[in-house]
């Protein structure tokens, strides 16, 4: 049976759009003022607010200082406006299961999200895997909640809504899998159970 849940947070819990704009404001503007982004923007900032900002430097090939400028702009950034979680994620909340939070993300940002929805007491532990200070990913994480709370794969049950990312992950250790796809980002996605409402979790659970 199930007994613990391992959720994403971008887009998972939260729709990055909703406030990436705002966010990633100054982002956006070095980008457009070195040049780099001329005729990708839109395609750049779609990925920004889907991906971790490393990965979406190496696919549209940043200079090395670009890259570095980024880095050292989003290390510090916090957001401190608003910021509402999914609807339907009250519905994950009464769940009674143990729940981790696992995100990719530079620490004092993803912190700052967690603190402005007010979700910090609904996870037995918070993961913040952030590429800029360790080599750690989400695929260790998982194996490290398995191993230290002595669950057998089966009974971990990973949500997220990337596909090449937690998901990969999670398959890729042998563990249960839903993808989480409320904003229809991959329709096409048909390979593993995915649902577009937490209603429908339960019946992903093991009994």
């Amino acid at each position: 049976m199930t007994k613990a849940l391992i959720l994403d947070l971008d887009n998972t819990i939260y729709p990055v759009h909703s406030i990436g704009d705002k966010l990633f404001a100054k982002l956006f503007h070095l980008i457009e003022a070195s040049g780099e982004g001329s005729g990708k923007m839109e395609d750049i900032k779609n990925e920004i607010m889907r991906r971790p900002f490393q990965a979406v430097a190496k696919e549209f090939n940043f200079s090395e200082k670009l890259t570095s400028d980024g880095v050292r702009l989003l290390t510090d950034l916090e957001y401190e406006g608003p910021i509402n979680y999914f609807a339907d994620y009250e519905l994950v909340r009464q769940i009674p299961l143990k729940k981790f939070l696992v995100t990719t993300g530079f620490t004092k940002l993803q912190e700052s999200k967690i603190r402005k929805m007010q979700i910090k007491e609904d996870f037995e532990k918070i993961y913040i895997v952030d590429p800029a200070n360790s080599s750690k990913t989400k695929k260790d994480i998982f194996a490290e909640i398995v191993w230290t709370y002595n669950y057998e794969k089966k009974e971990v049950l990973v949500v997220g809504d990337d596909p090449d990312s937690e998901i990969k992950a999670a398959l890729d250790l042998g563990l249960p899998v839903v993808i989480y796809d409320a904003l229809n980002m991959h329709p096409g996605e048909t390979s593993v159970r995915k649902i577009t409402n937490y209603a429908e979790l339960k019946n992903c659970l093991a009994t």
